[in-house]
């Protein structure tokens, strides 16, 4: 497991059963058996075995192993081996007689930073999961976007119709005429071709288009003249 896994671990579960002044120092550069020592303090024996059991707990459970655990009988001084660091848990006394801070303390590690990086690198380790109900939010959002995109909106054939109709009703509708003023109308087809056909007559036979008045036919009147008798 990665050191930086493994602390944030210890120091988790040394918090969750109320250890007082937790510490935690890196020891690379002291020894080469482990990489990491963490102190903590308990207010009595049943504390510091419960502290004990709570890291080696936490540990296993995320698959970390725990190599042995020392001074559970007391429970003054509780030590867990978990390889590439070692956890001391221990009461005040004990603490303050050994002062294992002035032997392994050249480099400490801030609590909150070593959480922090833990934290950031098993997030990054594990994929990130979605919600049932966002999942599916967004799976109805997709659907109707697809369903709008390939259903556009069409304009009613009724109301094309309708707008058709006025438009040729208003077109043969003849413009009204201001009052007082004369419009020229023009003559009906049927006129016209009257009048041209008269043209023509007159132009083929100029007489016989307009007879005088004085050239009017008259009725022939035949008087029988009965010749006088032979006297």
């Amino acid at each position: 497991m990665d050191i930086k896994k493994l602390q944030t671990l210890v120091v988790d579960a040394l918090e969750d059963v109320k250890a007082q002044d937790i510490v935690l120092f890196d020891t690379t550069h002291l020894t080469s058996l482990f990489d990491r020592i963490a102190i903590a303090s308990g207010t009595s024996n049943r504390q510091t075995k419960a502290l004990a059991a709570s890291v080696r707990d936490k540990v296993k459970e995320n698959g970390g192993e725990v190599y042995g655990m020392e001074g559970e009988d007391t429970g003054e001084w509780v030590l867990v081996d978990l390889g590439d660091m070692i956890v001391h848990i221990m009461q005040a006394p004990i603490r303050a007689y050994y002062r294992l801070e002035e032997i392994w303390g050249d480099k400490p590690v801030k609590l909150g930073a070593a959480k922090r990086k833990g934290t950031k690198e098993a997030a990054e380790a594990e994929p990130k999961k979605i919600s049932t109900h966002l999942a599916a939010g967004k799976k109805v959002a997709a659907a109707e976007a697809v369903v709008e995109k390939k259903a556009p909106a069409r304009k009613p054939a009724a109301a094309k119709t309708t707008a058709t109709a006025a438009t040729k009703k208003a077109a043969a509708k003849p413009a009204a005429v201001p009052a007082g003023k004369k419009v020229k109308v023009g003559a009906p087809k049927a006129t016209v071709a009257a009048v041209a056909a008269v043209k023509a007559a007159k132009a083929a036979n100029p007489r016989a288009a307009k007879p005088k008045a004085d050239e009017a036919p008259a009725k022939t009147v035949i008087k029988r003249i009965k010749k006088p008798a032979a006297e």
